[in-house]
């Protein structure tokens, strides 16, 4: 029976952006298809890709999809400094937009019209994570379940005595990682957690993934209370915020300062790979292959309040077909791209865990046995933060930037943070 457990969450929308997850910031576009041209015919589709981490396996998946079935695919990876989203923007103007790309949940109206619906494939029977919209249909093909949380070194973790489980409440967390500054040297490690707050690099992360932590860490997939405040005019649960703030006052602390103000993407993957922090502000996205690191993984809830023991978990971007373009060539590359072939590689290549039922395929990420126990558990909560308002990030950034360096205590962060987002909301 199909499932329909975040059938809440899907409606409207749920993704995150072209720039969400692993390196944001893009420059050029890297194309290539199968037989090393495009070609005009109508077997032809184009694919936008926003995660330069997996370029090279979708090219790989691209050359088998020509083999398999004789169409061309012909991926264009951005990277480097441009931010994909602005390069679909200039695509849409210059009449030249791609067959299939990345939506943002909160963007899916922006596109309404524009895509193509794909109820009754095949496919959607073999995932519960399609997305849906209620003006346009099925919408968005699910390539990838992510999760995001307080990422974990479990080595240093277990050398230090610290039983990550553990981890449900802000003094536990006060705890381990007092521990951890205290044996650092012991330990070999830098600092206790890499998490940077500089808005320009990181404010996708810091503006989307950690302010989501005050809209969903602690509840079930499917409520969506905070969202609904802060939608609703842009209203926060201020008690629930000073304790999320309280804790990212932690959080500043602990962090290796050079990082903490002035760091990037890279470097703060970087560090943790490196073995050079207990902990990391992202997701399963940021080490992909098993190759990247000599340790386990792990995730631990962001407990800034008692009790929380959810990770955020679910699809964070989703394909789209655009309706002027090679919808036939989409829909056949959305079937086969869910079947076998294309499951190895995007599952055992490219480190993604597959949202598909029928997958044979475990996640060679080094974060999937930690991501899987609390999915099986049902111990996670939705992508609520991919539908607040379009750009919301853009501003809330500066604020978790300002309280990293000095400039905000706990109550100021709450006061600044509520004024932005009303300011935000309003107009």
């Amino acid at each position: 029976m199909k499932k329909k457990l975040l059938s809440t969450l899907l409606v409207g929308a749920m993704a995150a952006s072209l720039v969400a997850c692993g390196q944001p910031n893009t420059d050029q576009a890297n194309t290539n298809t199968a037989d090393g041209a495009a070609t005009a015919d109508g077997s032809s589709v184009r694919l936008l890709n926003g995660k330069p981490e997996i370029d090279s396996q979708l090219q790989d998946l691209a050359k088998l999809y020509n083999e398999e079935t004789g169409n061309t695919l012909v991926v264009e990876t951005i990277g480097g400094d441009t931010n994909a989203a602005d390069e679909l923007k200039k695509m849409y103007q210059a009449d030249n937009m791609p067959d299939i790309f990345v939506i943002e949940a909160n963007q899916a109206d922006t596109w309404d019209g524009m895509l193509a619906d794909l109820s009754g494939s095949a496919w959607t029977d073999k995932t519960e994570f399609e997305l849906e919209n209620d003006s346009m249909g099925t919408i968005g093909f699910p390539y990838t379940v992510e999760a995001t949380a307080l990422g974990y070194n479990a080595d240093v973790l277990e050398a230090a005595g610290i039983d990550p489980s553990t981890l449900t409440s802000p003094a536990a967390y006060k705890e381990a990682f007092e521990t951890l500054d205290s044996k650092k040297d012991e330990l070999g490690i830098k600092a206790v957690l890499g998490w940077c707050a500089e808005p320009a690099n990181l404010g996708w992360s810091s503006g989307t993934h950690v302010f989501g932590q005050y809209l969903d860490a602690g509840l079930k997939a499917d409520d969506t209370t905070y969202i609904d405040l802060l939608n609703d005019g842009g209203q926060i649960d201020k008690d629930r915020m000073k304790d999320f703030a309280e804790f990212i006052g932690m959080m500043n602390q602990y962090s290796d300062p050079e990082l903490l103000v002035d760091g990037t993407y890279d470097a703060q993957v970087a560090g943790f790979t490196a073995g050079d922090y207990a902990f990391i502000t992202q997701g399963n996205w940021c080490v992909t292959s098993p190759d990247d690191v000599d340790f386990e993984c792990g995730f631990a809830p962001y407990a800034f309040e008692d009790g929380i023991d959810t990770i955020i978990a679910g699809p964070p971007s989703y394909w789209v077909a655009y309706n002027d373009g090679n919808v036939d060539g989409a829909k056949e590359f959305f079937e086969w791209c869910a079947g076998d072939s294309a499951q190895n590689i995007l599952v055992n290549d490219a480190g993604l865990v597959s949202p598909f039922d029928d997958c044979q395929y475990e996640a060679v990420n080094p974060f999937y046995k930690s991501m899987k126990s609390y999915i099986d558990a049902g111990k996670f909560s939705g992508w609520h933060t991919m539908l607040k308002k379009d750009g919301l990030q853009n501003v809330t950034c500066q604020v978790f930037a300002d309280y990293a360096q000095g400039k905000l205590d706990a109550d100021s962060f709450v006061s600044t943070i509520e004024s932005v987002i009303k300011d935000y909301y309003a107009n």
